[in-house]
């Protein structure tokens, strides 16, 4: 656990006892803190006294005696509207923050040779895979890595900090919000695209709130931002008149100038550079991945062939790869070092994740892709698949994904948005199967009948709220559907035998 200064002998307000809020005030206590806990649940309030923390009905307490209010990422801090704590924290006139913001103070407490490296990541999609394969990299590497915050573990329940360790850090933009002093070392913008609009009260809101991990930059400091968008290119024009550290990462082939996209930044000629000698992603530096023929290159100069990694298919994970090496790199970790780590990334369960294979049907599990920009990068993915979609739509649902409707062979729709991407299919064959399990299984008989090698693809660009409690339950309905018709995961039919079997 990391324990947080600055609030000695203080009260500190806790709203929200879920994962972050019960870390937050463990932590706080551990720093000489006075925390003082509430939640609308019951449960969460017999959990945090079963543990010893001080109950008060924030609705009817003091607030001129609080120092501080910490309030859960799930409450919102402006819209739709704020919170009843944010009026009554606002009104007293004390500071409103989060766990992440937390865990930048404790860090930054520390004498400066003491501190640990940290690397945050955020974007709308892709900063979940691009977390995990940093964390391995660096892990494979032989470094000291501590991987969590808005994936796995929270932030302030990781180990305490040591002068070598390097803490990989997943940031939300509800928690990103709660922010005033947070400055990784490394800060990664992976790609932005509408989501969790009515939070942010409007795109200009959400992207403010991506804007917020460069905040506090300085010049020592790393900027690796996706530039796929132009949302990400503003970011950079922003950072580029701070004069700050930049690189940017793309998809997209340059021209024969050299040139990527508007505001590009020329870069230098470094072709006669073997990769091993470039530098830590000097400002300016581009890292390029050819779409087509899977090559990661910086510069000019290849660094791997990602055709051949084991779990980074399509596009978007190659731009992932590109934020792994370079974060890597930035960090101190070598050439070879850094391409082993992304050859033998073993992948992230719900993400373009292969569950199991039934003859010549694959399925891959994309649970986690919650938007239709999500399920974009794994429709590409593929030449063909057959499609499970639908759940709790989200705003303009699957019309922009009509350009690879050509690719889907079927859709089978479930949840809420079975009709609106009924509508939305047009000529596109499909059906409404309404649940998981007659989706898999109508899904699965399709695939056979065609007897080619085909793929069933759960990738619902819908979020989950309408049947499961997240995109996880989803993807482990998906798994147990697919299971129980007898397809073999894939460690099983490598070895010829199923889970509990003898081997």
């Amino acid at each position: 656990m990391i324990s947080v200064p600055g609030f000695e002998g203080r009260r500190v307000a806790v709203f929200g006892l879920g994962r972050s809020g019960l870390t937050a005030a463990r932590a706080l206590k551990a720093g000489g803190a006075l925390p003082i806990l509430w939640d609308d649940s019951v449960s969460g309030r017999m959990q945090a006294q079963a543990e010893g923390f001080v109950i008060e009905d924030l609705t009817t307490a003091d607030w001129s005696g609080f120092a501080a209010l910490i309030l859960s990422p799930g409450a919102p801090l402006t819209h739709p509207k704020p919170h009843w704590t944010v009026d009554k924290a606002t009104a007293a006139g004390i500071e409103i923050i989060g766990d992440i913001e937390l865990f930048a103070r404790a860090i930054a407490a520390l004498p400066e040779d003491e501190r640990p490296q940290v690397v945050a990541i955020t974007g709308t999609n892709g900063k979940s895979t691009t977390t995990a394969l940093i964390g391995w990299v660096l892990n494979r590497a032989g470094m000291t890595v501590h991987v969590g915050g808005n994936i796995g573990i929270g932030v302030l329940a990781l180990p305490a900090p040591t002068p070598e360790a390097v803490y990989v850090i997943e940031v939300s933009s509800y928690q990103l919000d709660l922010t005033t002093r947070f400055a990784p070392d490394v800060a990664i913008l992976t790609n932005v695209s509408p989501d969790h609009l009515d939070r942010h009260g409007g795109m200009e809101g959400y992207v403010a709130a991506k804007r917020r991990l460069f905040q506090v930059m300085t010049p020592s400091r790393v900027a690796l931002i996706g530039v796929d968008d132009d949302w990400g290119w503003d970011i950079v024009s922003d950072l580029n008149a701070r004069k700050l550290r930049v690189s940017t990462i793309t998809t997209r082939t340059p021209d024969a100038g050299g040139g990527l996209h508007r505001n590009a930044i020329p870069v230098a000629d470094v072709a006669k550079l073997r990769p091993d000698s470039l530098p830590a992603f000097e400002q300016g530096r581009f890292i390029i991945v050819d779409a087509t023929g899977g090559q990661l290159s910086a510069d000019g100069v290849r660094i791997a062939n990602l055709a051949t990694a084991r779990s980074l298919p399509g596009r978007h994970n190659a731009q992932n790869a590109g934020f792994a090496y370079a974060a890597a790199r930035a960090v101190g970790v070598g050439h070879d070092a850094a391409v082993d780590g992304l050859m033998t990334f073993p992948g992230l369960a719900h993400r373009m994740e292969t569950v199991a294979t039934l003859g010549r049907v694959r399925f891959v599990n994309d649970s986690k892709a919650t938007n239709a920009d999500a399920a974009r990068q794994a429709l590409a993915s593929y030449d063909r698949s057959f499609w499970i979609a639908g759940g709790r739509a989200k705003a303009g649902g699957i019309d922009d994904l009509s350009d690879l409707f050509p690719r889907v062979a079927q859709a089978f729709l479930i949840g809420e948005a079975a009709e609106p991407f009924t509508a939305a299919l047009g000529q596109t064959p499909h059906r409404i199967s309404g649940d998981m399990a007659s989706a898999v299984q109508q899904a699965a008989e399709a695939a056979a009948a065609t007897g080619r090698e085909e793929v069933v693809l759960l990738s619902p660009a819908a979020a989950s709220f309408d049947q499961y409690p997240d995109f996880e339950a989803r993807g482990e309905a998906f798994r147990a559907a697919v299971l129980a018709l007898g397809a073999l995961p894939p460690q099983a039919e490598s070895t010829g035998t199923v889970p509990g079997d003898p081997a």
